[in-house]
């Protein structure tokens, strides 16, 4: 059963679910309880390049309204999955969610400090496939921009941060459980790149959902237990300090035999090259 990433509106209110695809079902192992599945609190002075996604009208202040994560690519520019700005999870168009804005430096959701910054605009790849979330990408851009410091470089192709078996890590303030049991402060944990041909094998399609190397990424534990979840779409995988990859989909959370799946980042060029060539809003 897949599972994007993202918390998704239903009758008003905020829920673990995922849009167009199939909920997450609770038939989670319990090796993977300890997960963002796995993983570990994390400072953002040490990774300040992520940010939460918040519409508190959306999906209320219990979380400052969190429903996605994001990445900072230039000051006044986000890179999050194009799912996360879909009706199924909105419940309405992004230009229509007038509070659709941007947590930066504040690694407690319900915390002071950081920036809370409104979202003008949002730009999705159109080569966004929904129904095979195919270069799931979207590019928001910020009513006012975030200081330099914020903003982490994208991998470049054919880069040793992208090859299989790279140490990678993943941050967000999703499900740690995949039961529904969403972290209040940052977290991350630590997953390795894995070779497509593993990916293809997990995601065969057929009857299942099919992985494409040329628009995905593949990383976690083939052995489970270490993941992304509900409420992490659209945060960053980093390796060697580059962003490579930006959480998608996959089949559960953190189940042996099912990686997570990343917007491939070093292929997505000419939109993130626009985004990064961008020094402040416009």
């Amino acid at each position: 059963m897949r599972r994007s990433l993202a918390r998704a509106l239903t009758g008003g209110l905020a829920v673990a679910a995922v849009g167009a695809v199939l909920p997450l079902a609770t038939a989670v192992p319990a090796s993977a309880d300890r997960v963002i599945i796995g993983g570990r609190p994390v400072k953002i002075a040490d990774s300040p390049w992520v940010v939460a996604l918040s519409s508190r009208d959306r999906f209320g202040g219990t979380r400052a309204g969190q429903f996605c994560g994001g990445v900072v690519v230039a000051p006044a520019k986000v890179l999050t999955a194009a799912h996360c700005m879909g009706r199924d999870v909105l419940g309405a168009a992004p230009k229509d969610v007038r509070d659709l804005r941007v947590i930066a430096g504040r690694e407690r959701l319900r915390g002071s400090g950081g920036k809370e910054v409104l979202v003008r605009s949002v730009r999705i790849d159109p080569a966004y496939e929904p129904g095979g979330n195919a270069s799931d990408l979207a590019v928001l851009t910020l009513a006012a921009g975030l200081p330099e410091g914020y903003v982490i470089p994208p991998a470049e192709p054919g880069g040793s941060a992208t090859a299989p078996g790279a140490p990678a890590a993943v941050y967000g303030w999703g499900d740690t459980s995949g039961s529904g049991e969403y972290a209040g402060a940052l977290r991350s944990v630590s997953v390795t790149v894995l070779a497509d041909s593993e990916c293809e094998h997990a995601y065969p399609g057929g009857q299942g959902d099919r992985y494409e190397a040329s628009t995905m990424l593949c990383a976690g534990d083939l052995a489970g237990g270490h993941d992304a979840c509900q409420g992490d779409s659209g945060g960053p995988l980093v390796a060697q300090g580059r962003l490579i990859g930006l959480v998608s989909w996959g089949s559960g959370c953190g189940r042996a035999g099912s990686p997570g799946v990343y917007t491939r980042i070093d292929t997505s060029a000419p939109l993130v090259a626009e985004a990064i060539g961008a020094r402040g809003p416009r």
